[in-house]
């Protein structure tokens, strides 16, 4: 049994993820902005086979609240495992090309947050010297493209982060798994078109779970992205810059 908390806990993948995660026993710990979503949730994972489940709202951005909450959670578990961080937003690449202010809110939901949420709890885990950090990026951070460099840009800076915090959390013994999906089929995607690549969160939720369980550094998911991903990091500028991606 592990005590789980989960940031961004009303999205679909991480829905996806904590309802196995419930049909294993774990005590969970939930953390979204919609408390209405989140009562939802939390009795749906007590059905599903969950030892415990607690949960409050936050916003991600107020950085202020960070520790207290993490405080609560642990004291809630008496203890803590894993922390599992999925929250973001998918950004208007347009709005943000004609707004600073837009593209700096965007800039700090999708990275600053999820930064400023990992250095508490890299310290409690380090001090533990134990657990698991798992964190959903994107393959959009492995290369800027112009229909959507600001989502991008705040998953690659996330990514780096997130290196560097593997690398110095080892020697205590702290696993932390990047996470990157390909498309995913969600509310949070309905305005687009879908194609062959994408997929729905369900059949994303076993590798990711298989991937923290068995301590992996870097997931793509579906498996399939590590290739195209590796196909146009390799393209040369010259040729990239031409392409509509």
């Amino acid at each position: 049994m592990r005590r789980v908390l989960a940031i961004g806990a009303t999205s679909a993948i991480a829905g996806a993820v904590l309802r196995l995660m419930a049909a294993k026993g774990d005590s969970l710990y939930l953390v979204g902005r919609n408390a209405r979503q989140l009562d939802a949730i939390a009795a749906d994972l007590r059905i599903r086979g969950a030892d415990f489940v607690g949960h409050e709202t936050m916003d991600v951005n107020d950085t202020a609240a960070h520790g207290a909450m993490i405080a609560r959670a642990e004291a809630t578990l008496d203890g803590l495992d894993l922390a599992f961080i999925a929250h973001g937003t998918l950004p208007d690449q347009r709005e943000c090309e004609d707004s600073a202010e837009r593209t700096l809110a965007e800039l700090a939901t999708n990275a600053l947050s999820t930064i400023a949420l990992l250095t508490p709890l890299a310290s409690r885990f380090e001090a533990r010297r134990a657990g698991c950090i798992a964190v959903i990026t994107s393959v959009a951070g492995d290369r800027g493209r112009a229909s959507n460099y600001v989502y991008g840009a705040a998953k690659a800076a996330l990514g780096v982060f997130l290196g560097g915090l593997r690398q110095r959390l080892h020697g205590a013994g702290v696993a932390v798994v990047t996470i990157k999906p390909g498309f995913v089929d969600t509310p949070m995607t309905a305005r687009f078109s879908k194609g062959p690549l994408w997929t729905k969160p369900e059949n994303l939720a076993p590798a990711i779970l298989r991937a923290i369980e068995r301590r992996k550094d870097v997931i793509y998911v579906p498996c399939f992205w590590f290739w195209i991903m590796l196909a146009i990091r390799a393209l040369p500028e010259a040729v990239f810059k031409r392409i509509k991606l």
